[in-house]
């Protein structure tokens, strides 16, 4: 490809707008037109959950770039705007068509079309004060209900809906968790981390309840919500948020006739199934990034991953597909989420059948780290940047850490960290 080569990416959130960006400042000189749904400009979707209900972050501090950055780098922002439409022609080119009828023309295709939140399959499942939380109006709303809710009911035991619910806490509301599952975040950390936020939250009041299925949403007659009811018990409710996960959004895929498996499936390069359109982000599943993806003897591992961190290095790859110098993609995926006054950190990928051990940490942390093939692959840290920060470096350094020196409290974590940027200690 061209660095003159007119590029349309189809969504406008975190990956969408860091290869624009980063295309830019790249070098690439033809037209860049990314086309979001919503309305706003790209910004910032972890605060959505946390300080943006509390009034801590306004819409003005959730931007990705200042208002002027997009017009003043060339890029187009077509918002409130929906692709439809994709006709291929020879090679990497084609045309789009909008909802509004809007035709663009592309030499390089790139879908990062996000996903979508799943909704509650229930009698009442529609009633007034049943939302998600994905996008900046459903903050908005949320936020809005926030202010005169008492009884809060969160359905799901994920990353948002426990950040959700710690923050109602904060702002007065009595918060009841309900959890399919027998814990939560079961499918995202381990054991122990899960038994740890657990006790945190039932410690901070919200109620937990864990292998808990909603039967039905009980309204008013005004179709207002009133209570969520379960096989054995009903909840009383003025608001309910539905946090049980998110689908990639595949539609466009689908009708080009892309690979689709939980997600666009993508090659290291970034390219999905017909060797030329680029997917991005929540919406793509690619091989595990790590550089110990094949310690094991299965089968690659493909992950589909929603983070910031994640989008940020898959734009950085996609940019080097567009230019025309690929590279695969490898990186340490890392994660955060803040749950009220608990900030749990992730570095890496777990898989099932790793060895976890907690490492000994003073009140209030917790360390837990996870072995394959003998070398340290992730962790889970609550409580304690400076050890996230350290087990960042020594993942990213390629250093074993085994698991009798990860499990020996008088290692210092920081030292080693230390060392490995010096190059001191050497890398597996």
């Amino acid at each position: 490809m061209s660095r003159s080569d007119d590029v349309l990416i189809v969504g406008a959130g975190q990956a969408a707008a860091q290869l624009a960006c980063s295309l830019r400042e790249a070098g690439h000189q033809g037209s860049i037109t990314l086309v979001g749904d919503e309305p706003a400009p790209p910004y910032q979707r972890p605060p959505l959950s946390k300080g943006f209900l509390t009034g801590a972050a306004d819409e003005d501090s959730l931007a990705l770039r200042a208002p002027g950055y997009w017009q003043a780098n060339g890029i187009d922002l077509l918002l409130g705007e929906t692709v439809v439409e994709v006709d291929r022609g020879a090679g990497a080119g084609g045309r789009a068509l909008t909802a509004s009828g809007r035709e663009l023309v592309f030499d390089r295709l790139v879908l990062a079309t996000g996903a979508a939140p799943r909704r509650l399959d229930v009698p009442g499942a529609q009633a007034d004060g049943v939302v998600v939380l994905r996008t900046l109006a459903d903050a908005a709303d949320l936020r809005r209900r926030l202010a005169t809710a008492r009884d809060v009911v969160v359905v799901g035991g994920g990353f948002v809906g426990l950040e959700v619910a710690a923050t109602a806490t904060v702002l007065g509301a009595r918060v009841t968790v309900l959890e399919a599952g027998p814990r939560i975040l079961g499918r995202a950390v381990s054991e122990a981390t899960s038994r740890y936020l657990t006790d945190h939250h039932r410690a901070t009041g919200i109620a937990v309840h864990t292998d808990v299925s909603v039967t039905e949403i009980v309204s008013a007659g005004a179709g207002r919500v009133v209570a969520v009811r379960t096989a054995d018990r009903e909840i009383p409710a003025d608001l309910v948020l539905v946090g049980v996960g998110a689908d990639p959004r595949c539609e466009l895929a689908e009708r080009l006739g892309l690979q689709v498996d939980d997600g666009i499936v993508v090659d290291e390069h970034l390219l999905a199934s017909d060797g030329t359109t680029i997917a991005i982000g929540d919406c793509a599943v690619a091989v595990d990034p790590t550089p110990w993806a094949d310690l094991d003897a299965s089968a690659p591992c493909r992950v589909r991953l929603e983070s910031v961190d994640h989008a940020v290095t898959q734009a950085a790859s996609a940019v080097r597909t567009v230019l025309g110098e690929p590279s695969p993609h490898v990186s340490v995926p890392w994660f955060w989420s803040d749950q009220g006054t608990a900030k749990l950190q992730i570095v890496g990928l777990r898989r099932p059948g790793d060895r976890a051990t907690v490492r000994p940490a003073g009140p209030g942390r917790l360390v837990v780290g996870f072995h394959r093939a003998g070398r340290l692959v992730a962790a889970e840290v609550v409580g304690s940047p400076a050890d996230f920060m350290a087990l960042r470096t020594l993942l990213g350094a390629g250093h074993p850490v085994p698991a009798d020196v990860f499990a020996d409290g008088d290692v210092v974590l920081r030292q080693l960290a230390k060392d490995a940027r010096q190059g001191s200690i050497s890398a597996c």
